[in-house]
């Protein structure tokens, strides 16, 4: 897999988990972190290892291997990591740099050979899977679980000496020298943090488990685990089994976890501050800063000019009919991208059910966007905010399904699809741009996940 992929052969090795070159000095990195709204104390990479950093044009990039074996942070686990998962990994990393959303990077899939066991939903079915590890990529993988843990254990010249190496590689702009610089640098994590999940809620992206070790110092998207794509538009999914009784992490909810779990960071640095209150201020420009971006996205989603207050009670409404009957975000959107006149039967392919469609409200908001737009709506500028191919949980599996078989073709044509997600690509719309078929409605993989892997 990883040959087909691009690894020469003479990396397979130390890709796939083998002896690290001569000189590298390999290690796991210390966490904590805030796991379903409970501090969970101490974790840390219990299957990833840090291979080392390289300058890459100016910028520092950290490799890393996820499931080559144990760590000192891998408790009662193996720290191996298996094929499904590893798949859903790469391929959902490549497609969201693709789509433009900030995300970690894969570098590598390779299988092991091993055969590993895993209990997939946790409910006493263990079975044997194959063994594979992903390379991937980031200027660095510092969480704010890595604060943290320094913060909570009391030991503030720890937590002091992280925070001056992470400003001082990684963010050479900024300092540490005072409350002012401090802040300055907390709000740059609050606007990537920002971006980050607006770009989420634009393409549709629920990340399933939001713990504050997931979230990245950069503003990037890590950790692939149990994540999802909205099928039908509904803003309560989460496709986290172990989320499902309180939806803690569900699409609808991103913006407002990503606001507490900065909370939790900015605790972690009292000790660090003169004045702990004002970094009240970096809450506040996490907000001013998702709002902005969030009225862009509907202005670029929708083809406005402009975000008018007016526009609020267009967009409110419109996020009411996609929840009437279930409706395809990613269908409906890009089919909204080409309207020539304002009727709904132009979007039969995004309904499930086309029979229980509102057809009269719905083409009361056709008409009012019509008119918002002056039927002239941007065009160019919705065709690269609503994408036509995203890594839907049912096409992903099927790659699993294949490759668990030895074919990895089906993997590989996913790879090349999704590296052009907002092209037409007419040769795969019969295949790929389409409503999930009924048999993955319920199917463990496709519907709902858990944090196996």
């Amino acid at each position: 897999m990883g040959q087909r992929l691009g690894v020469e052969r003479g990396g397979a090795e130390l890709l796939g988990g083998g002896e690290p070159v001569k000189g590298m000095d390999s290690y796991a990195q210390r966490y904590g972190g805030h796991q379903f709204g409970n501090w969970a104390g101490q974790l840390g990479d219990g299957r990833a290892i840090t291979l080392g950093e390289i300058q890459c044009e100016g910028e520092v990039l950290e490799l890393q291997l996820k499931g080559s074996g144990r760590t000192p942070y891998s408790r009662t686990a193996d720290g191996k990591a298996v094929l499904r998962s590893s798949i859903r990994e790469f391929l959902c990393s490549e497609a969201m740099h693709h789509l433009g959303v900030p995300t970690t990077r894969a570098l590598s899939l390779v299988t092991t050979g091993e055969s590993i066991l895993r209990d997939v939903m946790y409910d006493g079915h263990r079975a044997y899977e194959q063994g594979a590890i992903v390379g991937r990529v980031a200027p660095s993988f510092i969480r704010f679980g890595s604060f943290q843990i320094h913060s909570a254990s009391g030991d503030t010249e720890t937590l002091k000496t992280l925070v001056e190496h992470t400003i001082r590689t990684h963010f050479p702009s900024h300092s540490s020298k005072d409350d002012v610089e401090m802040l300055a640098w907390l709000c740059q994590i609050a606007e990537d943090t920002a971006l980050m999940i607006a770009h989420w809620m634009r393409v549709g992206f629920v990340h399933g488990v939001m713990n504050t070790d997931n979230m990245s110092i950069h503003g990037l998207t890590i950790d692939y685990g149990p994540y999802g794509w909205l099928e039908d538009y509904n803003p309560g999914w989460t496709p986290n089994t172990t989320d499902s009784s309180t939806r803690r992490y569900r699409y609808g909810q991103q913006p407002q976890i990503a606001a507490w779990n900065l909370a939790r960071l900015l605790e972690a640095m009292v000790p660090l501050m003169d004045d702990p209150e004002q970094l009240h201020d970096v809450l506040s420009a996490y907000t001013t800063c998702f709002d902005q971006h969030h009225n862009q996205m509907w202005v670029e989603k929708l083809g406005l000019n402009e975000f008018r207050d007016e526009d609020e009670e267009l967009v409110r409404t419109l996020n009411s009919l996609l929840q009437e009957v279930e409706t395809d975000m990613t269908i409906f959107f890009r089919l909204l991208c080409t309207l020539q006149s304002p009727n709904i039967e132009y979007f039969t392919s995004a309904f499930y059910d086309e029979t229980t469609v509102p057809v009269q409200a719905w083409n009361e908001w056709l008409e009012a966007w019509w008119s918002r737009v002056e039927g002239q709506p941007n065009r160019e500028a919705m065709l690269q905010a609503n994408p036509k191919y995203v890594l839907r949980n049912w096409m992903a599996q099927l790659a699993i399904d294949a490759a668990e078989k030895g074919d990895f073709s089906v993997c590989e044509s996913l790879h090349e699809l999704l590296q052009d997600p907002y092209g037409e690509q007419p040769e795969h719309e019969e295949e790929w741009f389409q409503k999930r078929p009924e048999w993955a409605r319920n199917r463990v993989g496709c519907s709902m996940l858990s944090c196996s892997s």
